[in-house]
Order: structure tokens, then sequence, then C-alpha cells
């Protein structure tokens, strides 16, 4: 294999594990996780769809924008931006979780027979599904165009590794968190678990957002 190619791949898989570790990319699963209870075959489940949105969605804009000839920098433009509109709906989803529920628990024991609790969660799941689509992998362009020289095939595997990558990140990550979530055994908080995993998520999409991840 062709050692520029062979650096190429390495500094993906460093960039990819590096990107993966921003917290946006697994904590909101396992709070949900643990607020609706989920097992861990459906935290897992939910993580990989999700991760396959979230990477899915930055390889078809770079491939659309390869095919176009549009500049590096304009994709870039455009994904950092998408990126900050993900953030925000982020942000903006952990605060309404939040507003539901301490809804929520002020009806927790009836919380499992109440239809509209399961409505919600539904959307719940497709709203943080959304957002992760939205969300870009701004790293993998610009990773993408440096595998141009190598051809398509070099676009591919680079961005199947990225993706293998940050999507086994995102399951461990997910599961680990989602572990240490359920050693806290309490009433309260049970109770205000919903509430609990929307501040998480409010905090979470906040501190990236600081931080420019």
């Amino acid at each position: 294999m062709n050692k520029g190619y062979m650096l190429l791949l390495l500094s993906t898989l460093s960039i990819a594990f590096v990107h993966a570790l921003a917290p946006d990319h697994w904590m909101p699963f396992a709070v949900i996780g643990k607020a609706q209870k989920w097992s861990r075959a459906k935290l897992m489940l939910m993580t990989f769809v999700s991760g396959i949105g979230h990477v899915g969605s930055s390889i078809a804009v770079g491939a659309i924008g390869i095919l176009l000839g549009f500049s590096l920098s304009k994709l870039t433009a455009a994904e950092t931006h998408r990126g900050e509109i993900a953030l925000w709906l982020l942000i903006g989803f952990g605060i309404a979780y939040t507003i539901w529920g301490i809804k929520k628990a002020r009806d927790y024991k009836h919380e499992h027979m109440d239809p509209a609790t399961m409505k919600s969660k539904t959307v719940t799941l497709w709203t943080l599904f959304a957002i992760f689509v939205l969300g870009p992998c701004e790293p993998l362009i610009p990773l993408m165009f440096l595998a141009t020289d190598y051809g398509w095939s070099g676009i591919l595997v680079t961005s199947l590794t990225f993706s293998a990558v940050t999507i086994f990140m995102m399951l461990i990550q997910s599961l680990l968190a989602y572990a240490g979530i359920q050693l806290i055994r309490h009433d309260i908080a049970e109770r205000y678990s919903h509430a609990f995993a929307g501040f998480v998520i409010f905090l979470t999409g906040a501190f990236v957002m600081l931080l420019g991840i």
C-alpha cells in the first residue's frame, strides 16, 4: 500500500477517535436510555443507527461536493454552519426535555400507563436521530478531499475507516456511561430521571459549543 495513503488512514483513525470523544456523541444516548429504561440492546441499536446517520450525512455532502467540483473551503464552511445548527437544536432539545421531565415527575407512578408518555418517547427517539443526522462530522470532509489523490476507492476506504471508528467509539462510550448511570438508584433520581436527562443533554450541548468541538 502507498505510504502516503497509509499515513492518511492512520491520521483518519486518530482524528476519528478524538472526534468521537466529544460528549455530544454518546452522553445523550446514555441519559435518555436510563430515563426511558432502555435495554442495553436498544441503547446499542439507537446509538448505532444514529451514528450511521451522523457519518452518512457528511459522507453524502462530501461525495456530492467532490463530484460537483466544490472547493473544500465552501464545504467546510457549510459543515461548520450545519454543526452550529445541530448544537443549538441539541441544547433546545435538552431544555424542552427537562421541562417535560419535570412535568412527568408529578405523576411518576402513572407514567407507564399514560399513552401520551409512550408517544412522547417515540417523538424523543426521532428527534434525537434527526439531530444526529443534521450534525456533521466536520473532520471527515477534509480527509475525503485528501483521499481524492487515491481515487474513489481511496475516498471510500477513508470514509469507512472514519465511520467505523466513530460509530465504535459512540457505542462503547454510550454503553460505559449507561452502565455508570445505572448505578444511581434512588427514588428521587428515578422520579426526575427525564428532567435529569434533559438537563445533562443541555449541558452537553452547551459545553461542546463553548469548546468549539
